[in-house]
């Protein structure tokens, strides 16, 4: 039936209300209170959030999980697909872990979407994980759980995270594993500059990941690519403080898959122990590193501003007799300056048995404040181009 100008002001009045209460009701809206999920903190809220999302998974619809404002508990949980339609999961409240560093179990994740096509998650919330107890058994050497990454995206493609933020990781803040086209965005991660291996975000096995302006403060690497990763664009990263961000570690395995085609670009890195790093173990494997550009960066204040370590050994036993296999090729450092923490502010530290190739350095100034910073290169090959101050090794 039309309505016209002429018709009843209030069946009019009637009509738009019965419009926006159906648009407002709309089961493509879920809300985790709905299903029980208290926003106080303490009550446990794992199953009310696997209902939400079977609900949400299961339609034939879109639809958009909400976590309202307010403090929800949740243990050990996995969000599996497939799902029949894309699923969102909207966070302006706070997901917090158990206090209990032993809560989370030993399989090494606390939050996993699993087998997922275009899942998004955005807002203005936070993932909470209270890492401090298990920091605490770690630094006291005592007899701890593995540890659990905080978020993690496991054989999915098409997602897309944003705005959210992610506090206190015990191990890692987000894992990318096996998965295409990820795009992480205006994320903020923290963590101490002393909790042990709380990575910001890490890569591995995947292909087409993006990770730009996002805000990295952690006790480890900011960003870390491990084996098997391709075609990454990493952007406006303020990193520190933190490892910085690295290729690495590779060489785990004897057989084990490469790493190419990674940019970094218009990033900033204050207080970090590096800046860019590319680092493997010194032990057999047929892994590569190739098609890196590492470009217009500024250092604050940085240990290692530009390094590669084929030698790196963060524990017993360390093989210093051997070199590593992995292949260092082609890899651009462009427009990079600032200031070294240390005299050395390029190491170039290649293997004996495969030297690093193919090494561009143009129009870099690193300074160092105690006096003239130098740089190092042990078994790599390549070019200097424009300014490169210190002076070039290669």
């Amino acid at each position: 039936m039309a309505i016209t100008t002429n018709s009843n002001p209030f069946i009019f009045l009637i009509f738009f209300s019965f419009l926006l209460l159906f648009q407002s009701s709309s089961a493509l809206d879920i809300n985790v209170e709905s299903f029980g999920a208290e926003p106080n903190g303490m009550a446990d809220s794992t199953t009310p959030f696997l209902k939400a999302w079977s609900r949400a998974c299961e339609s034939e619809e879109e639809t958009t999980i909400y976590v309202p404002q307010g403090s929800f508990l949740v243990k050990q949980v996995t969000f599996h697909g497939p799902c029949k339609k894309k699923v969102k999961f909207r966070i302006d409240g706070t997901i917090v872990a158990p206090g209990d560093s032993w809560s989370l179990g030993n399989s090494g994740y606390w939050i996993l979407f699993r087998k997922l096509d275009g899942l998004s998650i955005y807002g203005v919330g936070t993932i909470d994980a209270r890492g401090s107890s298990y920091w605490a058994c770690r630094k006291a050497r005592n007899n701890c759980p593995p540890g659990a990454r905080s978020i993690s995206f496991s054989w999915s493609s098409n997602v897309v995270v944003s705005g959210i933020k992610s506090v206190n990781s015990q191990t890692m803040h987000m894992a990318i594993d096996h998965c295409k086209n990820v795009i992480i965005e205006k994320v903020k991660i923290r963590a101490p500059s002393r909790s042990p291996n709380t990575d910001g975000i890490n890569v591995q096995f995947s292909t087409g990941v993006t990770i730009s302006n996002a805000i990295i403060a952690t006790g480890d690497d900011c960003i870390s690519i491990s084996q098997g990763s391709a075609h990454l664009w990493i952007d406006h990263i303020t990193c520190g403080p933190g490892h910085g961000i690295s290729i690495g570690s590779l060489g785990n395995y004897e057989k084990e898959e490469g790493v190419e085609n990674v940019t970094v670009t218009g990033s900033t890195f204050t207080k970090t122990d590096n800046g860019v790093r590319i680092k493997s173990k010194a032990q057999p494997s047929n892994g590569f590193t190739r098609d890196m550009v590492f470009r217009n960066l500024i250092m604050h204040s940085v240990f290692n501003p530009i390094i590669i370590d084929q030698r790196y050994c963060p524990g017993a036993p360390c093989h210093h007799h051997q070199n590593s296999g992995v292949k260092i090729s082609r890899v651009r450092y462009e427009e990079i300056r600032g200031t070294s923490r240390s005299e050395v502010a390029i190491n170039l530290d290649c293997s004996a048995s495969n030297p690093c190739e193919e090494i561009t350095l143009r129009d870099i100034k690193l300074t160092y404040a105690h006096g003239t910073a130098t740089s190092s290169c042990r078994n790599a090959a390549g070019t200097s181009r424009g300014y490169v101050i210190p002076k070039s090794c290669l």
